[in-house]
């Protein structure tokens, strides 16, 4: 692994910091950076981020980026390589061409890349929660999704090292070194990866046929310089656009003198944030905060009660045609606002209510039926139209939002000894909050955002 970023020396004797060193090489490669902002540590959320030194007008140019400043395994000096054995790299992540690019030039002095790359002396300060112990993830952020996401990481991750990643290496010992590019040294560019690329949006076709469902594979990640350097938020103030020579990060409304540049990651809620990026939002503010309710928790309050074998049979055929029909779609997604999968939840509440008679219907029809419209179905698993669902619908949602809030180990505070706050008041006592290990805060943030949609939703659905 490289060992820690030295300060370079001019001649003067002065040492040069990482972050001068990356600014004087942003002038060699032809990264226009306005004058009118700075990259500074102090002043920002966290770590490295962009500040204004004068007023900026919405439509400003903060920085522009030429395509050859941009590292991928296309621009890397092992690109003809990872070219020419292209077939022996591939994995379901799609990721290993740039992973394999960045072993080789995060570990090589004499790297192109190395007054950018040398920013990160240990990507095990990015935080996230795969860097955590797994007693830790599991006691934190259980309920959240986070620990079994993580867990499925690590996996994919050892997997794709050890079948695809060594095979390479091991057969090109003049560039790579398995004592040197080990699985642990490949997890953290995973998460460095996770936290910094950016992925070209995709082109419309025009002669694309509409009926085609049969989706584009995404374009295959990059890091790009400087850009990664601004830190997000939701309510965002720049945002990154492409250009077929370069890239450019554009004000997209006013930033006043001393303001901080946010760029966005996309509609992002904490649980995504803290799993892919180390960190959160405040969850009152984050307005993209969601929380699954996994469909299996719909199908256990459904059986719950059931008498007879007749109907418990019929439930079980009813759920043998349902999870056929959802696939991989393992949750229902609801946001601030609503359901953010109302259609797939529409279908599922339909069918579980359904007499036998319908559902004998339903089947002869292979679950085919005439199409609600998709206006009516979204409005219905809005906020405005949850209180207006059927009886047995709100009914089935909102044991499933209990049954959901118990897999957090909220069933245990009622028995909480006096002293030991609940996370809502945790929140809501700065000092206590304060007192927190990072980890502890983001947890928290996760845990309360989830809360507060599910407690909504059953505030929305109660009898």
């Amino acid at each position: 692994m490289a060992t820690e970023a030295k300060r370079s020396k001019v001649g003067d004797g002065l040492e040069v910091s990482p972050l001068q060193n990356f600014l004087q090489w942003c002038n060699t490669v032809g990264l226009v950076l306005s004058n009118k902002v700075c990259v500074s540590k102090e002043g920002t959320v966290a770590e490295y981020g962009m500040l204004a030194k004068d007023d900026i007008e919405e439509g400003e140019v903060l920085f522009t980026i030429p395509r050859s400043a941009l590292l991928h395994h296309q621009t890397t000096k092992v690109s003809a390589l990872l070219e020419k054995e292209r077939s022996c790299l591939e994995s379901s992540s799609g990721w290993v061409p740039l992973l394999v690019a960045l072993l080789y030039e995060y570990t090589s002095s004499q790297s192109h890349w190395r007054p950018y790359l040398s920013l990160w002396t240990n990507f095990k300060t990015l935080d996230h929660p795969m860097f955590w112990s797994k007693e830790e993830r599991d006691r934190l952020l259980r309920g959240t999704g986070i620990p079994e996401a993580v867990d499925r990481d690590l996996a994919n991750i050892q997997r794709e090292y050890t079948d695809v990643v060594l095979p390479f290496i091991t057969k090109h010992p003049d560039l790579w070194d398995p004592d040197t590019h080990t699985l642990e040294l490949y997890t953290q560019l995973v998460a460095f990866v996770m936290a910094y690329s950016f992925q070209e949006p995709q082109e419309e076709d025009e002669d694309d046929d509409d009926d085609d469902d049969e989706e584009k594979a995404p374009n295959p990640p990059m890091m790009v310089p400087m850009a990664d350097m601004l830190n997000h938020v939701s309510n965002h103030n720049a945002n990154l656009e492409f250009t077929p020579d370069s890239l450019k990060m554009v004000c997209v409304r006013p930033i006043h003198k001393g303001e901080e540049v946010f760029n966005t990651y996309g509609q992002m809620a904490n649980w995504q944030l803290l799993h892919m990026y180390g960190f959160t939002e405040p969850y009152e503010s984050n307005s993209n905060d969601t929380a699954d309710i996994p469909v299996t928790n719909l199908y256990k309050v459904a059986t719950q009660g059931i008498q007879s074998d007749l109907d418990r049979q019929l439930m079980e055929e009813k759920w043998e045609m349902l999870s056929e029909m959802m696939q991989e779609k393992g949750a229902f997604v609801f946001g601030k606002q609503g359901c953010l999968t109302d259609t797939e939840l529409h279908t599922v509440l339909k069918v579980l209510c359904m007499s036998k008679d319908e559902f004998s219907e339903f089947k002869e029809n292979e679950g085919w039926e005439e199409d609600d419209e998709e206006d009516e179905i979204s409005l219905a698993f809005s906020n405005e139209g949850l209180p207006k669902l059927k009886a047995n619908w709100k009914w089935l949602l909102h044991e499933a939002a209990c049954l959901t809030l118990r897999s957090y180990g909220d069933e245990e505070e009622e028995g909480k000894t006096e002293g030991v706050k609940s996370d809502q008041a945790l929140m809501e006592d700065k000092k206590a909050f304060k007192g927190l290990s990072s980890r502890q805060q983001n947890a928290l943030q996760v845990r309360c955002g989830q809360k507060s949609v599910l407690h909504r939703l059953m505030e929305l659905t109660k009898s």
